[in-house]
């Protein structure tokens, strides 16, 4: 009889242990958005003080969660070089990361840290666009390295994507592994703001063969696929973040993201006016997807690969 007792008591710590969890995952999702975008990281514009700021803090969490620096690297920065409008260098610095899967075929999740900056002396903080992307990245690189992939991930948060791409388009140019081994990237830019609960998975007009595993059972988040077929013109969303640059060289991609808000590119995008509930909820669907993806596409290599050798 008093076995009955100590099963509940077991089963009450059981629950209560998940649900601290979860509650420390939620906690830490909203804070990484709450500092990067904080008055002190000045807008986080490429080449300031407030980008460095950022990279200081990624790399830290980085560390924290136990991420691996890229063989290719002494540490997670990879520098690089673009011109700017007026004709001058400006240095940018991705942060790059991995998880070793079960395969050396990889995955790219991907956000950019970057914001716009202070314009006539207003801190454009951009909560939404994009520390909602980097916290939500950082979400899923601590679920991998407790959970191993079944695809090496690197993690890549760029730098000046507000510039043109421009960090995406260096990971490119310059890869650290090589482009055939990446068979898709998933990108996440502004993914905390939406007041109708609506996430666009983006890529699956291009890349059908993705669309079964791009769903939610998570009812309290809309998917909605689209922003994707070029006769949507400057609504088709193919082009207009870094998941652009693995497109053209032809790496399929879902690029997650919500419509323009009130708050987009102004001063107004604070953490103060992003939707905690449905933020979370998206994450959470994000990272359902890209175990889904994850697992599908692997399962999918194995049994090409059976047939190749029969």
């Amino acid at each position: 009889m008093r076995l009955y007792p100590l099963i509940f008591l077991s089963l009450l710590l059981s629950c209560s242990s998940v649900k601290k969890t979860d509650a420390q995952a939620g906690s830490q999702l909203l804070k990484d958005v709450e500092v990067l975008s904080s008055d002190a990281y000045e807008g986080r514009k490429t080449g300031t003080k407030g980008g460095e700021k950022a990279r200081v803090y990624i790399a830290s969490r980085f560390k924290e969660i136990g991420l691996k620096t890229l063989p290719t690297f002494s540490g997670y920065e990879m520098p690089f070089t673009y011109t700017g409008k007026k004709g001058t260098a400006i240095e940018g610095k991705n942060m790059l990361a991995y998880v070793e899967g079960k395969s050396k075929n990889i995955i790219v999740i991907s956000a950019h840290y970057d914001h716009i900056g202070i314009i006539n002396n207003e801190i454009y903080n951009g909560a939404d666009d994009n520390a909602s992307g980097i916290a939500t990245l950082l979400k899923l690189a601590s679920h991998y390295t407790k959970n191993k992939p079944d695809h090496t991930l690197i993690f890549a948060a760029f730098d000046a994507e507000e510039a043109g791409l421009q960090g995406a388009k260096a990971f490119i140019k310059n890869p650290p592994v090589q482009l055939e081994n990446i068979k898709l990237n998933i990108n996440m830019d502004m993914v905390s703001h939406n007041d109708k609960g609506e996430l666009y998975a983006c890529g699956t007009f291009k890349y059908p063969q993705l669309k079964p595993s791009v769903f939610s059972k998570n009812s309290k988040v809309k998917i909605i696929l689209g922003h994707d077929d070029p006769k949507l013109g400057s609504n088709d969303w193919t082009n207009q973040s870094d998941h652009s640059a693995f497109n053209d060289k032809d790496i399929p991609f879902i690029y997650f993201g919500v419509e323009d808000h009130k708050d987009y590119h102004k001063a107004t995008d604070e953490f103060k006016n992003i939707n905690p509930a449905f933020f979370t909820n998206a994450s959470e669907a994000i990272l359902e997807i890209t175990q889904r993806l994850d697992h599908q596409l692997y399962l999918k290599s194995v049994i090409n690969e059976k047939k190749t050798i029969n």
